[in-house]
């Protein structure tokens, strides 16, 4: 079912115009005023992750979505229009997935496709926003866009990709845990970036991979895989999505018993899901990556606790309100930065409609260095415009009596690699 999430503040956004688009800035204040009220809003279709595998990360990419419109919107819009978001759930689904961008484009008329996590819907998907020429800003993390694999009007401005975290990582991992590594990892493009990537980051740290081992992503349990794990392991590498990621994790814990490997993980194994959970005491000491630390650290930005009090999370990355609702920290952030990516791109491409969407993309493209700010609370980025990815900090934390606690922040230049495609080239 198609859900409006409509703009509630328009009342609000007209009392403060003081963040207004450069274009309208010397407009008299009545006309700016006037023309945010009178104005079709800009429509952003969100691909949603409502049910499926990806669930928790779509409830929550949801709320930090809309935490980012409503902002914008108190602030004056875009070009002095509000912003409505159409949101349609695929399913996590490939096939649904360009439906709904069909109908973003057909039965919606947005201006834009947003907001695309798992990796196959957007492999799915991405070749009919470049057909239906939709501008599709993905927030999902594979380096299928910077490979050269979609398209033009396909971009991923807003988060990092596998390749480069990998890439930063590996270094840490080698020195500190050690360099004999067996990887656990989702059977699917997702899962095959972390393979294919971190194998050839520890090899080029002078480690080895002993055994991938990899897990259909809609497993419930992963017992019967740990066997596999070869004896003279020193690191277990392990990243699982979906809803089973808890009983995974509790489930290693079992099967390790007190004599674990040094243990690395992605945050993505932990997800929605509180690190202090009944029988995760074994992860105490292990360490994992994260796109953005979920507990707030002692140096805590200004910015971060703009943000987290705006999507409304604690300190420890539950919800304000329930605290046992577990947020996808590290990986929401990117939803905010993608929308202040896209206000920025129609601001300087001066956007008022669908015959505007080439000059938008070329615009997004000419974008470089994105300071670290309220727009972008993650921490200061560069963007590739040839490649249409961004590159930023990565984190490694420690869990460390029950929180996790930030011992590593890579430089954004750890995570730059040659390009693989210059989009530019490409007919718009």
């Amino acid at each position: 079912m198609t859900k409006l999430i409509k703009d509630t503040t328009r009342r609000g956004a007209l009392k403060t115009m003081a963040g207004a688009a450069a274009g309208a800035a010397t407009m008299p204040l009545w006309a700016r005023f006037a023309q945010a009220q009178s104005s079709e809003p800009i429509k952003i279709g969100f691909q949603q992750h409502s049910t499926g595998i990806g669930a928790a990360y779509g409830r929550w990419y949801g709320r930090t979505t809309e935490a980012a419109v409503k902002l914008i919107n108190e602030n004056g819009g875009i070009n002095g229009r509000m912003v409505e978001i159409v949101a349609e759930d695929d399913g996590t689904d490939p096939k649904r997935g360009a439906e709904v961008v069909e109908k973003f484009a057909t039965q919606h008329n947005c201006d834009v496709g947003f907001g695309t996590l798992f990796s196959h819907v957007v492999i799915g998907s991405a070749p009919r926003a470049g057909e239906l020429k939709l501008p599709y800003f993905v927030v999902s993390e594979g380096h299928h866009v910077a490979s050269g694999m979609l398209n033009r009007y396909t971009l991923q401005p807003g988060i990092t990709d596998v390749k480069s975290q990998v890439q930063a990582m590996a270094p840490y991992v080698a020195e500190n845990l050690g360099k004999k590594v067996t990887m656990v990892f989702p059977d699917f493009a997702f899962g095959h970036d972390h393979r294919d990537f971190f194998t050839a980051a520890i090899e080029a740290q002078g480690g080895e991979v002993l055994e991938h081992i990899a897990i259909p992503p809609a497993e419930t349990s992963f017992t019967k895989y740990f066997p596999k794990i070869p004896r003279d392991t020193e690191v277990l590498y392990h990243v699982m999505v979906g809803p089973a990621v808890l009983t995974f994790v509790k489930e290693l814990g079992e099967f390790f018993g007190p004599s674990r490997p040094e243990m690395f993980g992605f945050i993505d194994s932990l997800e929605a899901v509180a690190i202090d959970s009944p029988g995760l005491e074994f992860l105490e000491g292990t360490y994992f990556w994260e796109g953005m630390p979920r507990h707030a650290q002692g140096d805590q930005s200004e910015h971060d606790k703009f943000y987290r009090a705006a999507v409304g999370v604690n300190e420890r990355g539950a919800s304000v309100s329930d605290p046992t609702d577990i947020s996808t920290y590290a990986h929401m952030f990117g939803c905010w930065e993608t929308l202040y990516v896209i206000k920025a791109g129609m601001e300087a491409a001066g956007y008022q409609g669908p015959g505007d969407r080439a000059a938008l993309i070329e615009a997004v493209e000419a974008m470089s260095d994105m300071p670290e700010s309220r727009a972008h609370p993650q921490g200061a980025k560069v963007f590739n415009g040839k490649t249409h990815q961004v590159f930023g900090h990565q984190y490694i934390s420690r869990v460390e009596g029950g929180k996790l606690v930030k011992v590593h922040t890579t430089s954004i230049e750890d995570t730059f690699y040659p390009d693989e495609v210059d989009y530019t080239t490409q007919p718009l």
